[in-house]
């Protein structure tokens, strides 16, 4: 990667599921790096499960080497405590890049939405249609592109447009 490029993994936690998806970015340059998804034994206690997502996390982590991470809120549902399950495989997800030393920008599910599709109230099939159209690359790999893949990439490319819109308003304000 070039020095001044800048590469970013993005998080779509779930207790079942945790997507990742790694971005290089180089200027206005967006290109896809590695996608996948986490899924630890259903059966496992809660204590497992989460453990089980930390610690494959980091190993992602340490694979692809990110200089900065994102992640998506929990949004709060009709069930407190799926709700509180899913924070806890949030904050799993948020210390394995915080272990690493990484910033871990938060965005609600509306911005990311918003940033990638144009629309906050997109469904996962939009999110995936303009994943693969922005990340062409994403689209052929060998492992696929299931939605909460597509969704953390669309976390990673959220991340990479409020960062560039902020260095833009720092150089317009100096």
């Amino acid at each position: 990667m070039e020095n001044n490029g800048i590469r970013i993994i993005g998080l779509d936690p779930g207790l079942r599921r945790l997507g990742w998806g790694i971005i290089d970015m180089h200027g206005a340059r967006l290109n896809w790096v590695a996608h996948g998804v986490i899924l630890p034994d259903d059966k496992a206690d809660l204590s497992v499960r989460l453990l089980y997502l930390f610690e494959e996390l980091e190993k992602v982590i340490v694979e692809h080497r990110p200089h900065e991470a994102a992640i998506e809120e929990t949004f709060v549902n009709m069930n407190p405590s799926s709700t509180l399950k899913l924070g806890h495989a949030r904050a799993a997800a948020m210390l394995a890049p915080a272990r690493a030393g990484l910033s871990v920008a938060e965005y609600a599910a509306l911005d990311i939405k918003k940033s990638v599709v144009g629309a906050g109230r997109a469904d996962k099939d939009q999110i995936l249609f303009m994943v693969k159209r922005l990340l062409p690359r994403a689209a052929t790999a060998e492992n696929g592109l299931t939605a909460d893949m597509a969704d953390a990439l669309a976390c990673a490319i959220t991340h990479a447009h409020k960062r560039k819109m902020k260095a833009l308003a720092k150089r317009t304000a100096a």
